[in-house]
């Protein structure tokens, strides 16, 4: 099965009960059709207690079923819990930038694109720094007090 199909054969389940395994998840799920996967992905940090992360993803025989599926279980309860049931959608690549674990400005050519100052704007900016501050930052300062002047 190629990717594109894979993703729509493929559904989100989302607010699962701790309680829920991937057989009760798949039991649910089997009167729309034949189920080729059930996966419960399991919490990051692995001194977390938690059995897995609120929710799974179910990948169907076939597309249509996948559909069918969402349609029925969306906002349905299960296990005292409201669902929520989407298509999945495809993981995002590491590299894209938001969403990711590296800034968006430390992907390759977003400084060629938007972290470029041009020289007119360098030279405005010199000009303005140059204009507003004196020659001698101590100019203006009164130095013989240290301090509030007392009124006696």
């Amino acid at each position: 099965m190629s990717d594109a199909a894979r993703m729509n054969s493929t559904i989100y389940v989302g607010g699962l009960e701790n309680a829920v395994t991937e057989k009760l998840l798949a039991n649910a799920f089997l009167p729309f059709g034949e189920i080729v996967d059930v996966t419960l992905p399991k919490p990051d940090l692995p001194s977390s207690r938690e059995p897995h992360r609120r929710f799974g993803y179910i990948e169907f025989e076939v597309a249509g079923d996948a559909k069918e599926a969402i349609d029925n279980m969306d906002q349905s309860e299960f296990f005292g819990r409201v669902l929520k049931v989407a298509a999945a959608k495809p993981q995002k690549d590491s590299n894209d930038g938001l969403g990711s674990k590296t800034a968006v400005w430390e992907t390759e050519g977003w400084i060629a694109r938007h972290g470029g100052v041009d020289e007119e704007d360098r030279q405005a900016a010199q000009q303005t720094q140059h204009a507003s501050s004196p020659a001698d930052a101590t100019a203006n300062l009164d130095t013989d007090v240290a301090g509030p002047r007392l009124e006696q």
